[in-house]
């Protein structure tokens, strides 16, 4: 089965999805998915910068690990390629996918009824990773010069087209 869409995450619920290292029988949810993102800091980490630019969320959401991933790829790229090289910035992702998404499988075919009822309340399987997000925190952080400033806001025009939610781009000096 193929991932559903954004949409169907969007909302922000409250996570029933604990998984414990000290007491593995107490966890809620087996077989936990590593996250698709990996990479959290980019460039020159040590570099002096004049301006900060963020990424902020308009709406409490849920954000999934690919597209945290698909947003980090798409403006990085642009940054590397504009501003000639990874050392005249220092890009960061400021949220972790820590929430588990559970879907619970349709049946189809012959049965499928007897399959079906009863299960309004299902668990469902870990598929992947969520980051929940409130209205108003920062999903990411570019540092730069004055200079580029632009660049980084064309940068983080790019990455909220990949995430699922109304986003705003603030600049701080």
């Amino acid at each position: 089965m193929g991932l559903r869409p954004g949409r169907v995450l969007k909302g922000k619920k409250r996570p029933w999805t604990r998984v414990s290292k000290t007491k593995p029988r107490k966890s809620y949810v087996v077989g936990v998915p590593y996250p698709k993102i990996h990479v959290f800091e980019m460039g020159n980490k040590e570099g002096k910068f004049d301006r900060e630019v963020f990424l902020v969320s308009r709406d409490d959401v849920q954000i999934r690990d690919n597209a945290l991933e698909s947003a980090r790829i798409v403006s990085h790229k642009f940054l590397e390629t504009k501003l000639g090289g990874s050392n005249n910035y220092f890009y960061k992702i400021l949220v972790y996918p820590h929430n588990v998404i559970r879907e619970h499988s349709i049946a189809t075919g012959a049965g499928a009824d007897r399959y079906s009822q009863g299960m309004a309340h299902a668990f469902g399987k870990p598929v992947g990773r969520a980051a929940i997000v409130k209205a108003g925190q920062k999903i990411i952080m570019v540092r730069v010069n004055k200079e580029h400033v632009e660049t980084a806001k064309q940068a983080l025009k790019r990455a909220s087209s990949k995430v699922r939610c109304r986003t705003r781009i603030e600049i701080k000096e």
